[in-house]
């Protein structure tokens, strides 16, 4: 076996950093989650915040197999669910479900999942040449060497 392909997983996006960093939120959150009281306002608020998380990882895989024009059209929406996330994140502190560390700590890693997408985002944007090329011209494989810092 190759030296070079044993760490590769048979999924790409399973190897980007911003996948495992938006994983790791969502075993945090469900950690978070299992802690606050039960309630129908809460636990729809509960399911709503989880939603969104997911939908970062679930983002990331999606656009992961596309197009380069399609992974940042799915980058985006990543990005979208970070701020969802934000949004919810200060939804719970008002309604006294998420202690300061908590909120600190969400913050902070929904602040550094955004960075990480816009460097991505960036970095795509700048290997298509800008937004204004059609899927046609894009490579459907983006080498994992191009993104696996991201």
């Amino acid at each position: 076996m190759n030296e070079s392909n044993v760490n590769v997983s048979f999924f790409r996006f399973e190897d980007l950093r911003i996948y495992a960093k938006a994983m790791d939120y969502i075993t945090w959150l469900y950690a978070e989650i299992e802690k606050m009281t039960d309630g129908s306002a809460v636990n729809v608020l509960k399911e709503s915040f989880l939603k969104s998380a997911q939908n970062i990882a679930l983002n990331t895989a999606e656009g992961s197999s596309r197009s380069k024009t399609q992974f940042l059209y799915y980058l985006k929406m990543a990005k979208s669910s970070v701020r969802e996330c934000v949004v919810y994140t200060e939804m719970m502190s008002r309604k006294q479900l998420m202690g300061e560390e908590s909120v600190n700590y969400s913050r902070s890693q929904l602040m550094e999942l955004t960075k990480m997408i816009g460097s991505l985002i960036a970095s795509l944007q700048r290997s298509t040449g800008g937004l204004g090329r059609d899927d046609k011209e894009d490579d459907p494989f983006i080498p994992m060497a191009d993104i696996n810092n991201f």
